[in-house]
């Protein structure tokens, strides 16, 4: 067998724990997990096999925190509404809504599991593990509790807990940029999310590899997924202290004068 042949081969349940060891991931850690399933390349087995590897690695004397939030995939854009400048849109659901979800096929796996804990609220959070009932009432518990962030095949933008950091409004130069128009709002029904618009500089991106320089984050790979690993803590508090000091230079705006 070739070694390209070799690297076509499914994953399975034990390559994926054997990367999750590589990046740091023990028994008994509080993880909050992001991932995108076909970053991988081909799983045997799907997204219970990464649930299952997760779990596994983890354990019941660690915990697993998830987003759940209850809103469609992604909708697809017409090139009207790119002009506009709309980025994305979904349909929300009701908060007792417990179909597919567009959090992706992992997430959506998980909280399906016996002995996940659902949470309440809009951007409710799924959990399994110690301390789940507590974990699953928001990402400030995972803060508090000194929890890690694993992002399998995606990038800061996905971090949920990073919104802790936003205990304070954006100053209006800044939401000037990503604020929906009124006009354009009307066009769409009431239950659905439409992202809008873009500042001149991604903050997130900028922390992303700001922590990624300061050697707080840890990168490998895990099949075709690259994956990032790190306390979470560091990095939201990273984020409030760009926004404390200079949030318009964090995102490339010009302040007023």
């Amino acid at each position: 067998m070739t070694a390209s042949q070799t690297t076509q081969l499914p994953l399975t349940q034990a390559d994926i724990e054997a990367g999750l060891r590589r990046l740091g991931l023990e028994s008994g850690q509080i993880v909050e997990v992001h991932s995108s399933l076909s970053r991988f390349g081909d799983v045997a087995g799907g997204p219970a096999t990464v649930v299952d590897a997760l779990m596994s690695v983890i354990g019941p004397q660690g915990a697993i925190v998830m987003s759940a939030y209850p809103v469609s995939k992604p909708l697809p854009l017409s090139e009207a509404e790119k002009s506009w400048g709309v980025l994305a849109k979904v349909q929300t659901y009701a908060e007792s809504y417990r179909g597919p979800t567009g959090m992706g096929v992992i997430a959506d796996e998980f909280c399906r599991r016996p002995g996940t804990i659902l949470g309440p609220g809009w951007h409710r959070v799924c959990a399994w593990g110690r301390d789940a009932q507590k974990l699953s009432q928001g990402y400030q518990a995972l803060l508090a509790l000194d929890g890690w962030a694993l992002l399998l095949g995606v990038d800061i933008e996905r971090l949920s807990s990073m919104h802790q950091a936003e205990r304070e409004p954006l100053p209006p130069e800044i939401t000037q940029y990503v604020t929906l128009p009124t006009e354009i709002r009307q066009r769409y029904p009431a239950d659905y999310y439409i992202a809008y618009g873009q500042t001149p500089e991604n903050a997130w991106l900028k922390i992303q590899a700001r922590a990624e320089s300061e050697q707080i984050i840890k990168i490998g790979q895990i099949g075709q997924a690259t994956c990032r690993f790190f306390k979470a803590r560091p990095v939201v508090e990273m984020y409030a202290e760009a926004l404390r000091t200079d949030p318009w230079g964090l995102y490339g705006v010009k302040k007023s004068a």
